[in-house]
This record gives C-alpha cells, structure tokens and sequence, in this order.
C-alpha cells in the first residue's frame, strides 16, 4: 500500500509540478492511476524511441540498455548501450558500448547495486538479432498508437517484455532555430578537437564559463549564460539548468533527467562524457555541441562546428519554384508547424484522428453516435484549416486496411480476417462498398470548408478508373465541386496508376500525390516491414524511377499537379534532386526535413537552369 501511496505522491514531484508550469497545466485538473504488476526480473533493461529523440529524425529508432533493473537508465546514473536502427530497413546504424561496473538487482522484497561480473563489464548488452527486434517492437508500437513512443523493455530468460509506453514528450518546436549560443563569451580560442566526447542528447551549440556542481546546493553558481557541468541532474538543478547556456553530464543516457530536461528547455545537451567534472575546471571557456554529443575549449566556435546550425538557417527563408509541403498526423502539431516556410500540408493522414474518436465508424453508426464522430473528426481537421489558412490542406481520405480498423473499440465486430491486408478492402473501394461511413468524413469536410476554403481532399489507393469516378461522384453528391476553391487529388501507389495515368486524369481530378512508399513496395514486390526481404525496398530502384518520371510528365502535359508525399524525398537528396529535373510541382516533406529539403531543392533548380542536371 506505501508504494501506491508513493506513486499517487509522486504526481506532486518538483519535476511533475514544473512540467505541468511550463505547459500551463492546472494541478487541480490532473489525475493519476497506478497499476500494479509482476515484476520482471531483468537480466538487461532499457527504453527505446520509435523516433530519434535527440534530432526527431523519424527514420530511425533509438534503444538505450543497461545490465540489471532499468531504474539505473531512468535515474541516469550509469551510461547505457546506444543502438540506432534505420527504420525501413531494421539494419543497425550505430552501436556505442558503454562500461557498466554496477548494476540493480531485487533481492527480497527490496532492490540493492550490486558489481557487474568482471567478464561482462564492457560487452555488448543484448544481441544484434534483440536490437533488431526491439526496433520492430518499437515501429510496432507507434503504428498502433499512432504517435512517435517512448518505452521502457525488460529481458529475462530469453524473453523481451515491454512494461511501459508512452508518447515521446519531447518532440521539438520543428520550426524554431537550433539552439547557436555563442556570442556570449568573447573568447579567441578556437580548437577543433573535442576534449570530451558524449552522448548527444539535445541539439545545439553553446558556449559560456564551466560551472562545475557536486550537487544541487551548489546551483546558486550558475549565472546566466554559464556551462552547468555535473555528475548527472535532478529536479533539484532544475533552476541552474534554465539559466545554463548548455549542459554537461558524466553520466546519464537519452532517457536521463538532464537528457529529458534539456530537450524540454531547448539547451544543447552532452551526458555520458564520464570524466567532465574531473577533466573541466571551473571558469573555462568550452562550446558545447549537443548535436555532436562533442565539447571543445575556447569560445570561438569553428566553421565545421557552425556547418550544420548555417545550412538550417541559410535555407529557412530560400524560396524555390518547386512548392514544398509537409506531412502531418496530429492536431497538437499544427499551430506549431504552420510557422514553417511551407506552402501548406501535402499530406494530412486521417488515421491519427480516427483513432483518436475512440470508435469504429460503423459502430458510431450503430449507436447513433453520428454526430459525435463528425464533431471530433470535424475540430481535428478544423486545427490544421486554420493554423495553415489560406494555404491548401490536402486531406487524404481513411486508408485504414481492415487489422487496423479492427483495433479500434467495436472493430473486431465489422473487420472480417485478411491474410493480406495491404492488399485487401481498402482505399477507394472502401468508400464505394461503404459510403455511409465515407460520408462521415465528407460531412466533417463540408462543416470545416464552410469556414475555411483551403481543406482539400484526396483519394488512397485507387485501383482503377472506374473506382475513382465512383468516388466522385459520392463527392459530388455532397456539392464539393459547386465551389472553384475545392480541389480533388489523388493518390498514386499502385502499378495501375502509373500504367493508366491518363485514364485517370481524364475522371476529373486537380492533383497526384505519388506515395513513395507504397509504390516501391508494390512496384518492386517487396515488402519492406519484412525483415527477411526488407533489404530489398529501394524506393530509388529504376523501375521506381521510371513510374515517377512517367506520371510527373504526363501529369504536367495535362496541366494536373504532381506532387510526391513518400519518405524518400525527405531521406535521399539525390531523389529530391531527380524529382526537381523531372518537372514535379511539389514535395510533402517530414518537418523535421524541409530546411535541408529546400537547400537541396534550391541547388537542383540552380544547376537545372546551367544544364548541370
């Protein structure tokens, strides 16, 4: 009973109560419940991230390991593994092994450190074949709740068990500057190599004076501007840390509270460095790169250290003839990301806000809960209308596949059981077979569009001609296109697409949006959630290739716009590059891409104009 006492008190915790000041969260309106479960006894434990936490990279996934019970990798006070997978492809990118000499073990009823054996105190946490399926875990996870996820994993006689998930707390303002102080110090020095060297656990660059804290009593050194250098943090150093310039740790991993806080406050960050309060001394000149996970002497911060802060802001303002949007899911994000130099949303996916209504349309339908569903559905999408207005919002219609559908509450009654529900009762068809739950949406559309007129739609996986006019028609029945403002795109993600473009354009539509990822898979026969195949997804595959130039030409023939919303334009520039010299009118990009995106662009379009392309 004491520990769930601990548990409810710990909602009041100094780091609970700010969390809840900084984003404006009445105490009074916050609950908590506490469920109790068996414990594991964990041989290795650790978090992991569905996105990078540090850079919100969404194309790779993070996983942090530790011997023992996890409490020591939340608690930051050893150094954890760091694993980085790639995402579409589940291969491991990185590997840091740290030296872990103590760990946390349960003996009784209580738990107690204890020395890590001699022969494993530098190996390897878990194996590469683990690593690679914690990731599939992780992608999993965010797939079900569809939102980047912060969990906490436990291995214990051969078997992975995930005890937490949660949403990750710490996706950064996209459109803000990286954090690039160092004008405050006037300091000559300039060296290039670093003197210690960390985990990067919150971007940007700072320089001030070393204060070096042996514990949070001390915190009333930390002026304004200075390098907060300790062990590791807690709540306690919380009033230091937002007055710190950048922060400093010998201990700790991405998960840690410096780590965490850090990228709360938007200070660059460097923790498991080991030795910093032993190696810095008070006073000194350092720059710190969080993004690097690198500090260096002296306050002079070099060109290569600079490189990567100048290309985000160079490129921020640079306008191209190439229109470039973003893709976008949650409702939370829209005010933020439509500070961006963007010309609107390419890609809004209903799915994130399906799910969040909490009910299977038929069954909303069933219960005569009609009129909830619009309601909910109708306030998401009128958060992106207006945070973008006027720019366009291209809405892309459900594209739930059925095992999707059947994890929403009252779906296992309405989805029948498909062996392969990529390719099953999905997309457009959908629509035609149900158009009462298609009007649904169209209803919520027409709700916001008599309020805002740049809410756009388009239409997923559409398998012929014939599908497509019969979709819009149920459009047109609902008198979308009795107002010029409304525009009808389409999605191209399947062969037929490309093979029959032009019967397609002939239905009536406005726009294409080429689905990168869907296309290379089923162009390709290859599918890239399988990891005995996975290798094998290459969205720049010449085939591929082929398909985009084909339908970008005959696209601009017909004086329809083209535009591409897959990952690969956000990951690969050379495919940016090509899709600017093939005559695409727009790219939907990552936010956490369009700065770099647009640099590329702008150069393509630069050396299209000299021929060099």
């Amino acid at each position: 009973l004491m520990s769930v006492r601990e548990c409810w008190a710990s909602l009041f915790t100094p780091r609970a109560i700010f969390y809840r000041d900084q984003n404006k969260i009445p105490h009074d309106k916050v609950k908590i419940s506490v469920i109790v479960q068996k414990m594991v006894q964990s041989e290795v434990s650790g978090v992991m991230f569905s996105i990078n936490p540090v850079t919100n990279e969404k194309d790779s996934i993070v996983i942090e390991s530790v011997w023992g019970l996890g409490e020591m990798i939340v608690q930051g006070s050893v150094v954890p593994d760091t694993y980085v997978v790639q995402k579409e492809t589940f291969s491991i990118l990185s590997k840091v092994i740290s030296d872990q000499k103590v760990m946390l073990t349960r003996k009784g009823e209580k738990t107690e450190e204890r020395d890590v054996p001699k022969t494993i105190i530098d190996k390897q946490k878990i194996s590469d074949a683990d690593i690679v399926k914690l990731a599939k875990i992780s992608n999993a996870l965010q797939k079900h709740y569809y939102f980047p996820q912060d969990s906490e994993w436990a291995y214990e006689k051969g078997k992975i068990y995930i005890v937490q998930t949660r949403p990750v707390t710490t996706i950064e303002g996209v459109g803000k500057k990286i954090s690039d102080n160092t004008d405050g110090v006037k300091d000559e020095n300039q060296v290039n190599t670093p003197i210690l060297s960390g985990a990067a656990a919150s971007p940007g660059i700072g320089t001030g004076y070393v204060k070096i804290l042996q514990g949070p009593k001390e915190i009333s050194k930390v002026k304004t501007g200075d390098v907060l250098v300790a062990k590791m943090t807690s709540p306690d150093y919380v009033p230091a840390m937002k007055k710190a310039v950048a922060i400093v740790t010998d201990e700790g991993g991405l998960t840690s509270h410096a780590a965490i806080v850090s990228r709360e406050l938007g200070i660059p960050c460097v923790v498991g460095t080991k030795n910093a309060t032993k190696t810095l001394t008070d006073n000194a000149v350092i720059t710190v790169d969080g993004s690097k996970g690198l500090v260096y002497t002296g306050g002079k911060v070099s060109r290569s250290i600079k490189k990567k802060v100048e290309q985000k802001l160079e490129f921020e303002d640079t306008k191209t003839a190439t229109k470039l949007y973003v893709n976008l899911a949650e409702p939370e994000r829209a005010k933020e990301i439509s500070k961006m130099n963007v010309q609107g949303v390419g890609l809004l996916r209903a799915e994130f806000m399906i799910a969040n209504i909490g009910i299977h349309p038929k069954e909303a339908i069933q219960q005569k809960k009609q009129d909830v569903f619009i309601s909910k559905l109708e306030k998401g999408l009128e958060e992106f209308t207006k945070a973008f207005s006027p720019r366009p919002v291209v809405y892309r219609a459900t594209d739930f596949k059925t095992n999707e559908y059947r994890s929403l509450p009252g779906g296992e009654k309405w989805e029948p059981n498909e062996a392969n529900p990529m390719l099953g009762f999905r997309g457009a068809y959908r629509y035609i077979s149900h158009p009462e739950v298609f009007n649904l949406e169209l209803q919520a559309m027409k709700n916001v569009r008599k309020k805002y007129k740049n809410l756009w739609m388009m239409i997923p996986f559409v398998r012929s001609p014939e599908e497509l006019k019969k979709v819009r028609r149920l459009v047109a029945t609902e008198g979308f296109f009795e107002d010029p403002t409304f525009k009808f795109w389409m999605m191209v993600e399947i062969p037929i697409n490309v093979i029959m473009i032009d019967e397609f354009i002939k239905v009536g539509i406005d726009g294409v949006s080429i689905g990168s990822n869907d296309l290379t898979m089923l162009v390709t026969g290859t599918d890239r959630d399988n990891a005995e195949v996975s290798s094998s997804f290459n969205e720049r595959s010449p085939a591929v290739m082929w398909s985009l130039r084909r339908v970008i030409k005959h696209c601009n023939r017909a004086k329809v716009t083209s535009s591409v919303c897959g990952q690969a334009p956000s990951t690969y520039d050379d495919f940016a590059r090509k899709l600017v010299k093939y005559g695409v009118t727009s790219m939907s990009i990552n936010p956490d891409a369009v700065d770099r995106v647009r640099g590329v662009i702008k150069q393509a379009e630069k050396d299209l104009a000299k021929g060099n392309i």
